[in-house]
């Protein structure tokens, strides 16, 4: 495994797991953090041992945001220059599942990372935000794309328009989150989650998330067809065979993810 400055990596039972590490800093993300995060993700989407991948923050916060004290200075030129979210588009490409543990704050970056995983579990208590129109600003990573695709319109004006704070009771409400645990048991059940997708056959679980974020930008009947060619292709795998055998058989099927 890499060693990291600002994030730390572990692999558990088919599970790559990614803890942010400034929790001082409320694991603000600067951009070294970022692309770390990135190159991560893109290791643990090449590696067959791992068939999920799980996101969380160490301390009491997952991430309060972008490191404005990097950005305050920062003009439109050096901005484009640096191509300043060209690894957050990388986040896009990953393959496998990503699911999110999220606590305490989820704001501005944090909370397009978040966005960014397929799934989020979080803590009661967490609270999301967009306060970029607070300080003059607004969210650049897909903020503004990721939400309004996710809870329409209407809401998602409101909430970014203001900065106020979601509630994760609100979140789930409004689908941003799959379920809320207790702060104490968010890391066993996220663990237990990503354990159980862990299980699964990986290319069907690649194939499905590609699908599902298809449908989010193509016509129904697109959609479909798009789908209908990966349902044909999971065909051509070993898993297919052994899932089916293994169901007449009346056994645990033995995934190898080919």
């Amino acid at each position: 495994m890499s060693v990291f400055q600002f994030i730390e990596t572990s692999i558990v039972d088919g599970v790559g797991v990614i803890e942010l590490n400034r929790p001082k800093q409320y694991n603000a993300l600067n951009r070294t953090m970022v692309r770390e995060i990135v190159e991560a993700m893109e290791s643990f989407d090449q590696r067959d041992e791992v068939i999920t991948i799980l996101l969380t923050g160490k301390g009491r916060a997952f991430s309060a945001g972008a490191d404005i004290d990097e950005m305050a200075n920062d003009d439109s030129i050096r901005l484009e220059l640096l191509n300043q979210f060209a690894d957050w588009d990388r986040l896009a490409l990953i393959k496998k599942p990503i699911i999110g543990a999220v606590k305490g704050f989820v704001f501005g970056g944090g909370f397009e990372l978040a966005l960014c995983c397929d799934m989020l579990i979080a803590a009661s208590g967490t609270e999301f935000s967009f306060p970029e129109v607070n300080i003059g600003v607004m969210p650049g990573a897909g903020g503004t794309q990721r939400l309004t695709k996710l809870v329409g319109r209407t809401k998602a004006m409101e909430w970014l328009l203001t900065g106020d704070r979601i509630p994760v009771e609100k979140a789930m409400e409004h689908g941003i989150v799959n379920r809320i645990v207790s702060h104490e048991l968010l890391m066993e059940e996220a663990m237990k989650f990503a354990g159980k997708l862990a299980k699964q056959p990986p290319l069907s679980l690649r194939l499905i998330k590609d699908s599902v974020n298809k449908a989010v930008d193509y016509s129904l009947y697109e959609g479909m067809q798009y789908e209908r060619k990966n349902f044909y292709l999971l065909f051509s795998s070993e898993d297919q065979k052994e899932g089916m055998q293994a169901f007449i058989e009346r056994r645990k099927p033995n995934f190898k993810g080919r």
